[in-house]
């Protein structure tokens, strides 16, 4: 099989390779899936760039979809042929996506619903997944005003789609310009705020005086001022990412107001966590109610290319690799 690997940290022109490399092989309770798209994420960036690399070779990337070729022992045959999306490819592992072929837990290859693109299945299991729990935990969101910051991101515009479809009351959203303005109003935003332009806490507490009840958080130390001026009593925020090492909270007006933290990763859910995002995401998707922001597709050959799109920030939605 063709793949994409890297050995040591660097740039992704310094480090990225292709090479032919052995086929894997199904071991008990696995699946081998013919990888069709690679899904890149921020995390696979950073981890070629800044994460000494936890084996000799890694074929990066953790989202894909593909179909089932082969499965190892007591997994039913029937399944190959199935079309899938992955999660977790590469999470603790050396092998991900990012190859013609990976070999996995056959619980990370879930079925793809039919009339979703393999392009659009690379896209699930971070961006929507992490979208998805960040709305669900803590008792959900229904009834109440979230505010999701990054509306035009790859989680954020999954993000905003996702709270109209659990019954937020009224969803608002950070950007960053005018063209991401319409990308967030398009998924289904009620307010878009420009974080670079507006005060964002006064603009929320004028529309809501009481303050949001959810916040999905994509910059926890950036956004920590603004945060606790915005969320109303008792209102939680779910957090996934930070642009700093430190979260800084001011002490009383948390305690004060009986402001909650949810601090999650993807990647290390619950198998009950996991279930309930994965069951309500295929429903939803089986519905034809998800809509994803593909924004760029390239072949496995631009791996580099598509690494760079993705730590520079030059796309707005997701970055794929075709295989």
């Amino acid at each position: 099989m063709l793949a994409a690997f890297w050995e040591r940290n660097g740039a992704a022109r310094d480090v990225l390779q292709l090479a032919e490399m052995p086929d894997p092989v199904p071991a008990a309770g696995e699946v081998l899936v013919r990888v069709a798209a690679s899904g890149v994420n921020p995390s696979d960036v950073k981890s070629r760039a800044l994460r000494a690399p936890a084996f000799p070779r890694i074929i990066p990337h953790s989202d894909g979809a593909g179909v089932i070729t082969a499965v190892g022992a007591g997994v039913d045959a029937s399944r190959i042929g199935s079309r899938v999306w992955i999660w977790n490819g590469q999470w603790q592992r050396a092998h991900g996506t990012a190859a013609q072929l990976i070999a996995l837990p056959a619980e990370q290859a879930v079925p793809l619903p039919d009339g979703t693109s393999f392009e659009a299945g690379a896209c699930l299991g971070i961006p929507a997944l992490t979208a998805l729990h960040g709305l669900l935990t803590d008792g959900g969101i229904a009834g109440q005003a979230v505010l999701v910051h990054g509306g035009a991101g790859a989680v954020g515009h999954y993000a905003i789609q996702f709270a109209r479809l659990l019954g937020a009351r009224r969803i608002i959203t950070t950007v960053s310009s005018a063209a991401k303005a319409d990308v967030a109003r398009a998924a289904g935003a009620d307010v878009v705020l420009n974080y670079r332009e507006d005060d964002v806490a006064k603009r929320i507490r004028a529309i809501e005086p009481a303050g949001v009840e959810r916040i999905l958080e994509v910059d926890a130390a950036g956004n920590a001022p603004t945060n606790a001026a915005a969320i109303a009593h008792g209102g939680m925020i779910a957090a996934y990412g930070s642009n700093k090492p430190e979260v800084p909270l001011a002490f009383m007006p948390h305690i004060a107001r009986g402001i909650g933290w949810r601090f999650y990763i993807v990647y290390a859910l619950t198998a009950a966590e996991r279930a309930r995002a994965v069951g309500t995401l295929q429903a939803w998707m089986a519905s034809g109610l998800v809509r994803h922001a593909v924004a760029e597709t390239l072949p496995l050959a631009r791996i580099a290319d598509a690494h760079e799109l993705v730590e520079q920030g030059r796309v707005t939605g997701n970055v794929v690799l075709t295989l």
